[in-house]
């Protein structure tokens, strides 16, 4: 993984993100990490999540308590 000085990720930054790789980039101030800049990812992975425990689990029992009466006005 590289790492650049912010003040050099300024002034080259148009260039250093077309050629960024899966790495990424390590953007420094005063030599301490102070960002990562890695490729945006655009694949389908997480929209397959959606819905794909569907009828794999079973929920029992009342989601929306507790199961412990309790008076509010006590």
């Amino acid at each position: 993984m590289k790492t650049m000085g912010a003040a050099k990720f300024k002034e080259q930054c148009l260039a250093l993100l077309d050629q960024l790789d899966l790495d990424g980039l390590v953007i420094t101030k005063r030599g301490k990490p102070v960002a990562r800049v890695v490729p945006y990812r655009q694949d389908a992975q997480d929209a397959d999540l959606i819905g794909s425990l569907r009828h794999k689990i079973e929920v029992t029992g009342d989601v929306f308590t507790t199961g412990i009466r309790w008076d509010a006005d006590a």
